[in-house]
């Protein structure tokens, strides 16, 4: 017969303290997992101080049916839009918006060229300088 390796009995404490520190790294996990998921908010910010998520062509205060492309450049806005589906004062009304987000006046609206006329038949292209 051999003498057989008996180990202490774990005090019902200490036992109980343990299995906590193993289910830890699983809580954990599910919880990174289910974080991952959601949706992102950014905390970019485009020149002037404006967040990357704001919708710009809503900001133009332009109809949605006119606002073709709106983009941010270091002198202030290039806006491009279809004037059949906007008011007569677009480019004003543009203006006063876009640089309203930086909290500065526009100082100019410059009317830009198309290269090609037949992108986008009758759309306009209009630089915005703010103060």
């Amino acid at each position: 017969m051999q003498p057989q390796d008996h180990q202490p009995a774990m005090p019902q404490p200490a036992r109980a303290r343990a299995l906590p520190g193993r289910a830890t790294p699983w809580s954990l996990l599910a919880m990174l997992t289910l974080a991952a998921c959601g949706e992102r908010m950014t905390t970019d910010i485009l020149p002037g101080g404006i967040p990357a998520r704001t919708n710009l062509h809503e900001a133009s205060g332009l109809p949605a049916e006119s606002v073709r492309t709106v983009s941010r450049r270091d002198y202030g806005w290039r806006v491009i839009y279809q004037p059949s589906a906007a008011p007569a004062d677009a480019e004003s009304r543009a203006a006063m918006a876009l640089c309203g987000l930086e909290r500065r006046s526009p100082m100019r609206i410059v009317q830009q060229p198309r290269l090609d006329p037949t992108a986008d038949p009758g759309a306009r292209i209009f630089d915005i300088h703010c103060a």
